[in-house]
């Protein structure tokens, strides 16, 4: 059993550049695979490997306080869901493009997973904001949730901005793990939102504390597993090879989708070409 893990901190990171060689040559060593994203404002990683190899990473990783106790989302796979061990430095481990944004300084208000559930429960107004991207909706949402209609996080500052709701209706905002909310919320709150909340741990810890309720379909990650059902285990979506979009079953068995060639939302653009190709 392969024991995978997310997580994140915002933190101020002046030695990031530093940091790079020695995390990538503890995981190469460990046989982890994986993404760890480094910026000078904070850490992002998610990682696959063996239980005890897990446990390693993380005391390693802690040896630092500035990483000590980042809440972890942890999930388990039969094989390994990533092809690759990397370290990137990035000048945002969310990209955003509003360097005034700095959640390690602030952030938001949280709510967590089982008070949104009561909410829900006992249909509280509420304002439900999915941050996250277009593809990602169509895997799963919330129930009544708002899509802002984006294909990149730095589009939501100018997408809130075509919101008609009074800005003192409480918005509960949510994106897969919580990252992309710490930048959110504050983008909401300079825009005049007076009752912003993002749930505490994004959509995977509300699947772990609530069991998923009120919550259509499955939830998108971003490793090869494509999604995860409200058990936390891996579902049944697929990616195009092509287009990178994730397919349900129902559009793995269209005749638009072809392995290698192209699937329901690429059909018109690689069908002509895919014609030509030699069957495998």
């Amino acid at each position: 059993m392969i024991v995978n893990i997310a997580g994140y901190r915002f933190v101020d990171i002046p030695d990031r550049d530093t940091l790079r060689s020695p995390l990538r040559e503890k995981c190469v060593d460990l046989g982890l695979k994986g993404t760890i994203l480094l910026s000078h404002n904070g850490i992002n990683f998610f990682l696959a490997g063996k239980q005890e190899s897990i446990d390693e990473y993380i005391s390693h990783l802690e040896e630092d306080e500035r990483f000590r106790e980042i809440p972890i989302h942890v999930s388990f796979t039969e094989y390994q869901p990533f092809k690759r061990m990397l370290v990137r430095l990035k000048k945002e481990i969310i990209s955003l493009g509003m360097d005034e944004i700095r959640p390690a300084e602030y952030t938001g208000s949280f709510i967590e997973p089982n008070e949104f559930k009561e909410w829900l429960d006992n249909d509280r107004e509420v304002m439900i904001l999915d941050t996250r991207n277009d593809y990602e909706l169509r895997v799963g949402t919330f129930e009544n949730a708002i899509d802002l209609d984006i294909k990149s996080f730095r589009e939501f500052p100018e997408a809130i901005k075509k919101l008609e709701q009074d800005k003192s209706t409480p918005v509960v905002m949510f994106c897969t793990g919580g990252i992309r909310c710490e930048k959110a919320s504050v983008v909401m709150e300079k825009q005049g939102w007076e009752n912003v909340y993002q749930i505490k741990g994004g959509v995977l810890g509300y699947f772990k504390e609530t069991g998923g309720a009120h919550w259509n379909g499955d939830c998108f990650v971003f490793d090869q597993r494509v999604s995860v059902g409200k058990d936390l285990n891996e579902s049944k979506h697929e990616m195009c090879f092509k287009c990178r979009e994730p397919l349900s079953p129902e559009e793995l068995n269209s005749d638009m989708y072809v392995i290698d060639r192209h699937c329901p939302y690429c059909y018109a653009t690689n069908s002509a070409s895919s014609a030509t190709l030699p069957v495998q």
